[in-house]
């Protein structure tokens, strides 16, 4: 059995003036950790695979670099990047710990060789071939100071030119927009006016009466005047708008003005298309459905200028809140006034024809036509039955008189031809052509006909009369609850203000593309 050399494992130290009995003690600690160690060497790999292991673990290039800077750093002497990786393993240190990195650019004084100043670290696997003494010893630990040394000086100026681009980048996207921006608010700017003003749209309430449907439960609220408010909103910021006010007060004229700035300004000529743009800018309308008030701001370089904007705006939006509800009041009332005229026609139509009527049959009461004739017969029965009971009475002596008894039969039979006559006016000559029944009947038709057509009108008028009172119900009016007020200072531009918000901007789309560009990056070389 052959057991493999023992060797003692060396550590370059830098000496300081007053630290000798210091680094006396810590040899005398480190070789007797370094002599217990031995025993126990034996059991463990060679360094052949000890270098083979660790190369199949598959370490990139940056570490492995990393690994021989920090054995450089605690003064070990590597042939190969996996022979560092395996001393410094093997003295306790983890090469890819943040600790040991950040340890490259620290200061030299105090640190032990193979493990760090005040701990002292389990026992090393001694490493095989590898010998130093004496001054061979102090020749590395010089060279190995100067090469750290060229490190952290390679560090430092790598973090001063990080930092000078940093700072570049920084003014480029940044500094210099953000001073250009605030340059401009603060001097170039043109200073504009602001005219504020708030309307708001009510329904007029009905008269008296308690309403019906789920419609009334929203009456005297902003939901009642939603939609109408929200179609004003939209006309007031419409291209129409833009056009009529452009065509009253001259809008392209006052932007294109010589005295508004190059970027406000508008150019002469310019199509409705870049007016709009300006319009929409200068002219903002917002609407509040909780409270229904449409609120407006008209911005002008000139204060009365804004004024006479606001006032016409304000004038179009009653012109457009009435032309809402005009066709819906105008097609109630047309409709219930065609009804009641066509009420009123009919109406006439039957009161002529009921004339008509009684001028032919010369009659203008049919039912008291019809009783007078029946009064007629039955006086006329009356008189007939006395007669008959005078003939009868004659008749009961012994010996009538002829020429009385022939006198009372004579009148009798007058008085049934009169009677038969009248029954036959009445009924009519077994077809009922030209009786008085028939007459009657046409003359109460007309009269039924006419009374119907007067409950007609009257039901015509009432319907009229509701729809007046409901085409009143739906009108809109506009109210000023801010009237406009010509301004006397400018409200714009707000150079504080935009400049930090144009700082933040250009900040938040620089930090937004550093961190897009540094995750790409990362993705990239992983």
């Amino acid at each position: 059995m052959t057991t493999k050399p023992k060797v003692q494992r060396f550590r370059v130290r830098r000496r300081a003036a007053g630290e000798g009995d210091a680094a006396d003690g810590a040899s005398t600690s480190h070789e007797r950790v370094t002599e217990e160690a031995d025993a126990t060497e034996s059991k463990a790999p060679t360094q052949a695979e000890q270098i083979e292991a660790i190369r199949k673990e598959g370490l990139t290039g940056r570490q492995l670099r990393m690994a021989r800077r920090v054995a450089i750093k605690n003064g070990f002497e590597a042939s190969s990047d996996y022979d560092a990786v395996r001393q410094l393993r093997a003295a306790g240190i983890d090469p890819f710990q943040r600790s040991s990195v950040l340890e490259l650019v620290k200061p030299d004084s105090g640190k032990v060789t193979g493990r760090r100043a005040g701990n002292i670290l389990p026992a090393a696997t001694p490493e095989v071939g590898i010998t130093v003494t004496g001054s061979k010893s102090q020749e590395v630990a010089i060279r190995n100071a100067a090469e750290i040394r060229q490190i952290q000086v390679e560090i430092a100026n790598r973090r001063k030119r990080k930092a000078l681009l940093l700072f570049a980048r920084l003014a480029v996207f940044i500094f210099l927009p953000t001073f250009m921006v605030g340059w401009y608010f603060y001097n170039m700017a043109t200073p504009m006016y602001a005219t504020k003003s708030e309307i708001v749209i009510q329904q007029a309430q009905p008269q008296g009466g308690t309403p019906g449907g789920l419609g009334s439960l929203f009456q005297g609220t902003s939901m009642a005047t939603q939609q109408d408010s929200i179609a004003v909103q939209s006309y007031l910021a419409s291209r129409e708008a833009m056009l009529r006010l452009d065509e009253d007060h001259g809008f392209k004229a006052h932007f294109s003005g010589d005295d508004i700035d190059p970027i406000q300004r508008l150019e002469p000529g310019a199509t409705n298309e870049e007016a709009f743009k300006v319009f929409t800018d200068q002219v903002q309308i917002s609407y509040d459905p909780t409270e229904g008030i449409i609120r407006m701001e008209v911005i002008a370089a000139d204060p009365v200028k804004s004024y006479d904007f606001s006032q016409a705006l304000i004038g179009y939006a009653e012109e457009q809140v009435d032309q809402l509800t005009r066709r819906l009041r105008g097609d109630q009332m047309q409709g219930a006034l065609e009804s009641y005229q066509e009420a009123e026609q009919r109406r006439a139509d039957a009161l002529a024809e009921w004339l008509s009527i009684q001028q032919d049959v010369q009659q203008i009461d049919a039912t008291g036509e019809a009783a007078a004739r029946m009064g007629q017969i039955n006086s006329l029965e009356s008189e007939k039955q006395r007669l008959e009971l005078v003939l009868q009475s004659r008749l009961n002596v012994d010996r009538p008189s002829q020429v009385q008894v022939q006198s009372l039969r004579d009148q009798i039979a007058n008085i049934q031809g009169l009677i038969d006559e009248l029954r036959n006016d009445l009924t009519g000559n077994g077809d009922g052509s030209g009786s008085v029944a028939l007459n009657n009947t046409e003359l109460r038709t007309a009269e039924e006909n006419y009374t119907f057509q007067t409950m007609m009108v009257q039901q015509a008028l009432t319907q009229m009369e509701t729809a007046r009172i409901e085409a009143n119900r739906q009108v809109r009016y506009l109210s000023q609850s801010v009237s406009p007020v010509i301004p006397d200072e400018a409200a714009y531009p707000r150079a504080f203000e935009n400049t930090v918000l144009a700082f933040l901007i250009f900040a938040g789309i620089y930090l937004l593309i550093s961190i897009t560009a540094s995750v790409l990056r990362e993705q990239v070389s992983a």
